[in-house]
């Protein structure tokens, strides 16, 4: 049944994609969060939306785009909370940006130990969807009709970090952030594209870590936990790696609301810890 979810996220996103270039102007509404919408926002939750509601084993549909979960008419096995057009910011400078499909088998919000599978597609020069599902992460290929096709089957960190990606304006992160973050930029390539989906990327492929910590002016981040922070970190963990919220793993934390803030780091395992450590 996982299945068929993962075929329908494929599905839609070449109609997501084609929808992009008529839809760069924002909207005069607002997201549960307070942020901006893009018409491409609103136009790829409507398709996610109404396509993944009408799965049997959907019972029910939340989004970064919408203040609360919307129940299906019949089902109830699986919960998915959803990112329609993560860093569609991007749209107005023609940059990378992705989806982000989280697959809870408990009612929203739900702690990241009950997903199971989270799954990301990302709108590069071509379009490609990992998954995590059964412990291994898979990468895939998806073409103008939505199938895929497997680029690879066992998606894992490189044991030799080579990038690494902090969001946040560098004057209002924490110092003990900033002390760590300034002796990682002495190790590593900077890759920071602004679209977290695509930053997350180049650390699946070529090791590292990415961070969007704590703030002065945001103490819990600017990530949502449900929508991005469970999903990735599940797919960064199996594929050998770490994700914390500074203290413990971000499949840990405890939900309190749908759209919660946390911060988030993940990346190859000693990269993680040692952050942790930083922020003692």
């Amino acid at each position: 049944m996982v299945e068929r979810v993962l075929e329908a996220v494929a599905a839609v996103a070449p109609e997501v994609r084609a929808g992009l270039p008529g839809r760069r102007v924002y909207d005069a509404d607002e997201n549960p969060s307070g942020e901006k919408q893009l018409a491409a926002d609103v136009y790829a939750d409507q398709l996610f939306e109404e396509r993944l509601l009408a799965l049997n084993a959907v019972g029910s549909y939340a989004s970064e785009e919408r203040e609360s979960v919307i129940e299906a008419d019949e089902g109830d096995t699986y919960h998915l909370a959803v990112d329609p057009l993560d860093g569609s910011s991007n749209l107005k400078s023609n940059n990378a940006m992705g989806t982000i499909v989280a697959v809870y088998d408990e009612p929203l919000p739900a702690r990241g130990e009950h997903l199971v599978a989270s799954a990301f597609v990302l709108y590069g020069p071509i379009t490609t969807m990992t998954v995590a599902h059964d412990g291994t992460v898979t990468e895939y290929v998806v073409d103008e009709s939505g199938d895929r096709t497997v680029v690879d089957d066992d998606v894992t960190l490189p044991d030799d970090p080579v990038v690494y990606g902090f969001g946040g304006r560098v004057p209002d992160w924490l110092d003990d952030f900033e002390a760590y973050a300034r002796e990682i930029e002495q190790e590593l390539k900077l890759r920071y594209g602004g679209a977290m989906i695509a930053d997350v990327n180049q650390v699946l492929e070529y090791g590292g870590v990415f961070a969007y910590p704590a703030l002065d002016s945001a103490p819990n981040g600017k990530l949502r936990l449900q929508f991005e922070g469970n999903p990735i970190g599940h797919i960064v963990e199996t594929a050998g790696g770490a994700s914390s919220d500074g203290a413990r793993s971000l499949l840990d934390v405890e939900p309190t609301e749908l759209h919660q803030r946390v911060p988030v780091h993940i990346g190859n395992t000693s990269l993680v810890e040692r952050l942790e450590d930083a922020l003692e």
